[in-house]
């Protein structure tokens, strides 16, 4: 390698390891605001939640790569033509393609990396932190019973507590709902406490001095009394033994196997082409019968051959000409019975594409996993060949103007994407259009930005599109002015 080579490298490695880090942080806190309510007052320990940001930062890589890429890119090559470096290069003869051969082979590497991480490292590490997700979302929320207002942490038991001494809670008021709202009980005390079992299983509530009154409602059917039945009951010391499971229960990963998040390359084309045959045989066997089934009067002969009922040859006639010839009340009756027909067979598809439309979403979901694998890998690419000339020609280091002129092309690419994966899901393109869409879109601007790099095109200088701006100026003052000394002569002749 060429000194101009690893000095190049270094340059760009150093940054595109820190923009790396903080597009992970960044993006890592957005996925932990969308997440936040299945966390807090969990009483999740640090390990668990540790576990849980190193399964997130795997996921947030697709999004964080090809961002930090063109950042990188863009604050490399704008602080060598901020220093006049890039200019000293170009002036011993060395093109810009020469200057970016090794950063190019490096994002290569890193291309080939993102796909092997994709295929093999994101499937693992999404399958864990969505188990994990449905763990934490069947957890009991932590118990801390506020004063003042009513606590609904406990499964069935609204709790409202008007004081606290300590552990001692005052002047309580339980609504029970365990029963039903039917049967409801009112419980009222002067103290009691809340504590855990010792298997962290369940709740045992002890109540003093207080009173229930429980609606007996569901009694009031075996009795001909119009009135309700209730209970009540006034104790000194009352023991409540509620179900209430505080420890963290882990979600099965096996039952995530099936899923599209947690299967390679491999296992996708494999689910893809078993799924595949078994819903076209589902279609091509619902093409048969609705074939084979008698259709406003037609029957199939064996399935390919239509004729019509009692030998008559249709073409010799003209449907309206033989409806009209009807009589009044033959022709509504054969009104009624084409409506019908067309109902039943209206309900039919339905109820067909009811049938296959789990397969279709089945299918669909596993072939955007597919192409998402390979989306990632030339996402880099693209960041790299649109970062690199963007940077040449902006001359700006740093990281005020690249952080953003990034976001907005970032913002750009995420949106073109996430409409296009949104169409593909929906159906409404094809898988491919819609997972390549982004793609085939900011390739060109790659090339165009690349080509206007390599012969020093000055595409944001002011300058230029002032001269621009004037010249479409004087052509509009100059055709107005030939306007003006034309019409007169048209008057004259």
């Amino acid at each position: 390698m060429k000194k101009i080579d690893i000095y190049m490298l270094k340059r760009f490695f150093t940054l595109f390891v820190m923009t790396f880090l903080i597009c992970i942080f960044i993006l890592l806190m957005q996925f932990l605001w969308m997440h936040v309510k299945d966390l807090v007052g969990k009483g999740i320990s640090i390990s668990i939640l540790a576990e849980f940001f190193l399964y997130a930062s795997f996921t947030t890589v697709p999004l964080g790569l090809p961002l930090a890429i063109l950042l990188a890119s863009l604050m490399t090559f704008g602080n060598l033509g901020e220093n006049f470096e890039l200019t000293a290069m170009k002036a011993a003869g060395i093109s810009l393609f020469r200057i970016m051969r090794p950063l190019i082979i490096f994002i290569a590497f890193v291309s080939v990396g993102a796909f092997y991480f994709s295929n093999n490292v994101l499937p693992i590490a999404q399958s864990k932190l969505w188990a994990l997700i449905f763990s934490l979302r069947q957890k009991s929320p932590e118990l801390d019973i506020p004063v003042g207002e009513f606590y609904s942490g406990i499964n069935g038991l609204n709790v409202y507590v008007r004081g606290k001494d300590g552990r001692i809670l005052k002047d309580l008021m339980i609504y029970d709902f365990s029963s039903g709202f039917n049967n409801a009980t009112v419980m009222t005390a002067d103290s009691g406490y809340v504590q855990l079992t010792a298997d962290n299983k369940h709740l045992l509530l002890t109540l003093y001095d207080g009173e229930s009154f429980e609606n007996l409602k569901e009694q009031k059917k075996a009795s001909k009394d119009a009135s309700i039945p209730y209970r009540r009951e006034v104790f000194k010391q009352k023991e409540i033994l509620i179900d209430f499971d505080s420890e963290l229960n882990r979600y099965d990963e096996s039952l995530l196997q099936d899923q599209h998040v947690s299967k390679n390359v491999n296992q996708l084309i494999y689910s893809i082409d078993s799924v595949g045959k078994v819903l076209d045989e589902k279609l091509e066997q619902q093409g048969r019968d609705v074939l084979q089934r008698n259709y406003l009067g037609r029957e199939t002969n064996n399935g390919n051959e239509l004729k019509f009922e009692e030998g008559i040859d249709i073409q010799q006639y003209s449907l309206d000409s033989l409806f009209m010839s009807l009589e009044q009340v033959v022709m509504e009756e054969a009104m009624t019975q084409a409506v019908t027909k067309a109902k039943e067979k209206k309900e039919q598809i339905q109820y067909n594409k009811i049938m296959v439309n789990d397969s279709i979403v089945y299918v669909r979901r596993h072939l955007i996993e597919l192409h998402r694998k390979f989306t990632l890998s030339f996402a880099c690419l693209i960041f790299f060949f649109i970062g690199a000339p963007l940077g040449a020609i902006i001359r700006k280091g740093g990281l005020g103007m690249p952080a953003v002129v990034s976001v907005l092309m970032f913002v750009v690419y995420y949106i073109i994407d996430n409409t296009g994966y949104k169409m593909a899901r929906e159906g409404l393109w094809e898988v491919y259009q819609g997972m390549w869409l982004s793609s085939a879109v900011l390739l060109p601007i790659g090339i165009f930005l690349t080509y206007k790099a390599a012969v020093d095109a000055t595409l944001f200088s002011s300058d230029q599109y002032k001269k621009v701006w004037e010249n479409i100026k004087t052509k509009i003052t100059n055709l107005i002015k030939r306007n003006k000394k034309t019409k007169p002569e048209t008057k004259q002749a």
